[in-house]
């Protein structure tokens, strides 16, 4: 999801997506040597590696003529992008399906999320269209397929395969004063300059009132954003003077390039001066409107999901089944729990597929699995994390085809109960993520599946434990299996809005992904696999990385060679 909203009056509505799209590319990546063949067919399945005919390229958008729903302000303007799958639309900033949807929402006046945000206008396109046009502008639709003054642009560059972040530090000196009451009220805005003669805003500072010689916070962007990971592109900055107004005076500007920007690393200073072209021309003796120094110029490596797994870090996979009693009897052929003598039931299909990828992740091919919502024996007394081998001091099994076995044979030995509680099992996967944070290495990296029948009932412990999670080498993945009604769901996956625990607490990132079976049942297993896996890549790249924590050990065949050139 991109959203975007204004902090300065100035600015339109504007996102960046970077886009896996495929394509007829003519300039085929390498392809990897010495694959093994486990790690080829996980992330075959998984859409990890480039093919010949994928590649990687940035989404810029734009709008124009945005009419005003709100009486005594400008609107806010949130663009959504969505993917098409199996006929429905989904919100994504990450994808390789074609069809794409970009949506405007005026999200100024509420903070419920889309449901209650003015809907402003559509567009409907394919990624190949961006690509081939390399920008496309089009009419916003509204409701009825009709098209008003407001437009859409988007914009398509091919990026370098530079993944890094660069870490920037700026402050100025003696900068010129435009407030008579006051001191200038500065901030700093970064512009890459497009090869299409257009410029794109990269980073815009926090504003530093009364101050002409203002130092302004550190902050991150990634090499692509800046420079689209060419070290030569010209880079335009410009300081302005705030005003509440949003009609900001103009104080100077001057270019630079990464190239030069690199001159400040290891603890040196590269300084230019501030510009103003106005003043330069009229006035005489005019030097300069104050000087602009980067004190800070720090490259952050970002390691890929593969410098992990192949630097040996493993993935955790347990799994955890809704044994309530709404599925139904297992006994009674309409049940959600029953065996089938030739057909798998749903649990059984969405645990195989997703557990065959997890596996191979996996050295010792052996899972934990749980049940919750049962009553268990000897007492039968209800349990929310009862191991289903009911061997609570190695709940593992062996393999995919051991947790089948397990399933199947706990079923007759327990009584279907309730509620419907996830909080439970999440705590003590998470126990066990918590543990491994003490060793500072990237060792083991937790995936929790549940799957379950039905929206949960300790939803508000629920969100609290999945906010404590979202600080641990850990993901949650949700099948909701059957027709019940998930729509309450859909909140702990946090595509729409940021998940927060009852107490107000913010994940720290997003690791849930909630996904109905129904939208695959009549794809192939692999399909759904790729769904609810899609995410986890990043979700693993993103904690680490967010962690400082590198790969354990490189290997020599995905040796990094994403640095820039001087």
């Amino acid at each position: 999801m991109g959203c975007v909203r204004r902090p300065l009056a100035r600015e339109k509505a504007g996102r960046t997506w970077h886009f896996l799209g495929s394509w007829d590319h003519q300039e085929p990546q390498a392809r990897m040597k010495k694959m093994s063949n486990i790690y080829e067919s996980a992330a075959n399945t998984l859409g990890i590696f480039n093919s010949p005919c994928l590649t990687k390229v940035e989404l810029r958008v734009a709008c124009k003529g945005i009419s005003d729903r709100d009486a005594l302000s400008k609107p806010d303007p949130c663009v959504i992008l969505k993917m098409q799958s199996h006929g429905q639309w989904f919100e994504v900033d990450r994808t390789e399906v074609q069809r794409l949807r970009f949506e405007v929402h005026d999200i100024s006046s509420n903070h419920n999320g889309l449901k209650e945000a003015d809907f402003l206008g559509g567009m409907e396109c394919t990624l190949g269209q961006i690509v081939s046009q390399r920008k496309l502008s089009k009419s916003l639709l509204k409701h009825g397929n009709t098209a008003g003054k407001s437009s859409i642009t988007v914009i398509a560059e091919e990026l370098s395969g530079n993944d890094d972040y660069v870490e920037l530090a700026f402050n100025a000196r003696k900068l010129d004063d435009k407030d008579f009451f006051s001191k200038s009220d500065p901030f700093l805005e970064i512009f890459r300059m497009n090869d299409d003669a257009t410029q794109q805003l990269v980073h815009r500072t926090e504003v530093v009132m009364n101050n002409l010689s203002p130092a302004w916070k550190s902050f991150k962007v990634s090499v692509n954003s800046l420079c689209s990971g060419d070290p030569d592109r010209r880079l335009k900055c410009i300081v302005w003077d705030w005003d509440s107004n949003g009609k900001h005076d103009f104080i100077g500007e001057f270019t630079s390039t990464f190239k030069e920007m690199r001159g400040a690393m290891e603890g040196k200073q590269v300084q230019w001066e501030c510009i103003n072209p106005k003043y330069k021309a009229k006035k005489k003796n005019y030097k300069n409107s104050g000087m602009v120094i980067l004190n800070l110029c720090k490259i952050h490596k970002m390691h890929s999901f593969l410098d992990y797994i192949m630097g040996g870090c493993q993935i955790q996979f347990t799994v955890a089944i809704d044994f309530t009693a709404s599925n139904g009897d297992p006994r009674n052929s309409c049940s959600l729990h029953y065996i089938h003598p030739y057909q798998p039931n749903e649990y059984l299909k969405a645990l195989v597929a997703v557990g065959e990828i997890c596996q191979d992740y996996d050295s010792d091919k052996m899972f934990p699995a749980f049940g919750f919502g049962a009553r268990i024996p000897p007492e039968y007394t209800v349990s929310h994390d009862f191991a289903i081998n009911f061997n609570e001091d190695n709940p593992e099994c062996a393999g995919i085809q051991g947790v089948v076995e397990a399933y199947q044979s706990c079923l007759p030995k327990l009584q279907l109960y309730g509620p419907t509680n996830i909080a439970p099992i999440i705590q003590k996967v998470a126990k066990s993520a918590s543990e491994e944070t003490n060793t500072k290495e990237a060792s083991q990296y937790f995936i929790l599946l549940i799957l379950t029948d039905g929206v949960i009932t300790d939803m508000a412990d629920t969100r609290e434990a999945i906010v404590h999670a979202s600080h641990l080498p850990m993901s949650v993945i949700i099948v909701g299996v059957g027709n019940a009604d998930f729509s309450d769901m859909q909140m702990l996956d946090g595509d729409d809005g940021i998940l927060r625990s009852p107490k107000g607490e913010p994940v720290l990132r997003d690791i849930v992904q909630f996904v109905p079976f129904r939208n695959f049942k009549h794809a192939s297993p692999a399909a759904l696999a790729k769904s609810v896996l899609a995410e986890v890549p990043n979700q693993v790249v993103d904690y680490y990385n967010g962690k400082g924590i590198k790969p354990k050990c490189s290997s020599e065949m995905y040796e990094s060679s994403r640095t820039l050139a001087p």
